[in-house]
């Protein structure tokens, strides 16, 4: 590999990459996202037609800071092609600090625990092929080409490649969560709704096919479940019914809703953030608070948990009674609280493995539900809501003027992809 190539292409990622310590607070996804993305596309296009980057032998698992090896070599080659080390750094095989303080870079910029050691994620973060990321940005492309949501003066936004949740004030970011949502079999999905209420002590009504799939399983193996885990039986009119009266061996359909009290136990935790949809996912807390502790957050059954849900429910309630201090107060009570909002704030859950941010830092995270295709595009993108009818126009009155067509512009002739960027 040549110090020319090198250099060119650390020249093409050197504004992509500028500042990876900072936390930028323009969101992930907002008006800018696009043209920041296009700019991302255009410079790994760059390292596609010169030949990508080098694959980082297994072995460098096995080493650790002030460690010397061959791996260590390609291992910084392989940083110095995506901007996470510097060029000057480039000759030696010794794991120093320059290369502790680029593997935390890299670390950071794909959703991973910044230990500065490279671990069997990031093994296979620093494999994944050039044109593999090109395929992410790509799709986040076309994704945004088609997008259907209007970022308004306040709004959240739940990246699910991404296990995260972002609070967007006047354009800027307000506080960032981690999140665990949906596995990939039971993912969960894309869409816009209106965050409309927030809820204290919130009960839990189990939906019917995790009642199939959980707790009647639990119930045969374990008579004691449905106790233990502060849950009741309720039928017709909400009258409660025993546990030792249902056949649980043979049971396939069940005819009682099951419910959780409200409590630190509670599998919502103690907040629920209210934003009816068709999907019937929220928003909430959990009591197993360990989980966000993992880089692979895909646990859950659609629902997103939120680290820090509490911090994003007072965000919510701005400008009203419900401080922090009156919200826990009122948690305390341990009496379930339905609390609205004064104005409804919109809320999307998108599907984004690879963007570029404010801060000129280049993310990609795991395409976990394999959606990065050209059908897995169409199903996972925000379409617009259908338009109310027009009101008359009264006779005189300007007409509003339209916006201009998009422009197709072919992006990179070396992958051959044609994108449409609006004026």
């Amino acid at each position: 590999m040549s110090v020319r190539f090198v250099k060119a292409s650390v020249a093409a990622l050197a504004l992509l990459l500028g500042g990876l310590g900072a936390r930028a607070n323009e969101p992930s996804y907002g008006p800018n996202t696009y043209d920041r993305t296009l700019e991302a596309l255009i410079a790994h296009e760059d390292i596609a037609v010169r030949g990508g980057w080098p694959k980082v032998p297994a072995g460098i698992t096995a080493l650790k800071p002030d460690a010397q090896a061959p791996e260590v070599a390609v291992l910084k080659r392989r940083l110095v092609l995506s901007g996470d080390l510097p060029a000057d750094a480039l000759p030696g095989d010794v794991y120093d600090a320059n290369v502790v303080a680029a593997v935390k870079r890299f670390q950071l910029r794909h959703g991973l625990s910044d230990l500065g050691t490279v671990g069997r994620l990031t093994l296979k973060a620093l494999n994944t092929p050039v044109e593999v990321r090109l395929n992410q940005l790509t799709a986040t492309l076309e994704r945004l080409k088609g997008n259907g949501f209007s970022f308004s003066e306040r709004y959240v936004v739940v990246n699910i490649p991404g296990a995260s949740v972002e609070a967007v004030e006047n354009g800027l970011v307000q506080r960032r969560h981690l999140a665990i949502v949906g596995r990939p079999d039971r993912p969960s999905p894309v869409l816009q709704a209106n965050i409309t209420s927030v809820n204290l002590n919130p009960t839990w009504t189990v939906p019917t096919s995790i009642v199939k799939a959980d707790i009647i399983p639990h119930m045969r193996k374990d008579p004691g479940f449905l106790a233990k885990s502060h849950m009741r039986l309720l039928g017709a009119e909400t009258r409660e019914i025993d546990p030792a009266t249902v056949n649980w061996a043979s049971l396939t359909a069940p005819y009682f809703t099951v419910r959780q009290d409200p409590g630190p136990d509670n599998s919502l935790g103690q907040m629920k953030i209210d934003m009816p949809n068709t999907e019937a996912v929220y928003l909430h807390d959990t009591p197993k608070k360990s989980l966000f502790r993992n880089d692979v957050r895909f646990n859950s059954s659609g629902c997103a948990r939120v680290e820090g849900v509490r911090d994003l429910g007072a965000w919510l309630l701005e400008g009203t009674e419900w401080t922090p201090a009156a919200i826990e107060a009122e948690i305390a009570k341990g009496e379930r609280k339905n609390i609205p909002l004064k104005k409804a704030v919109p809320v999307a859950w998108v599907y984004l493995t690879g963007w570029q941010g404010a801060d000129g830092t280049v993310q990609f995270r795991e395409d976990i539900y394999g959606l990065d295709t050209p059908q897995g595009i169409v199903t996972s993108t925000i379409l617009a809501r259908k338009a109310r009818p027009k009101p008359v126009q009264p006779a005189g009155e300007a007409k509003p003027v339209a916006s201009p067509p998009a422009r197709p512009v072919k992006v990179g002739a070396g992958a051959g992809r044609t994108l449409t960027v609006s004026n």
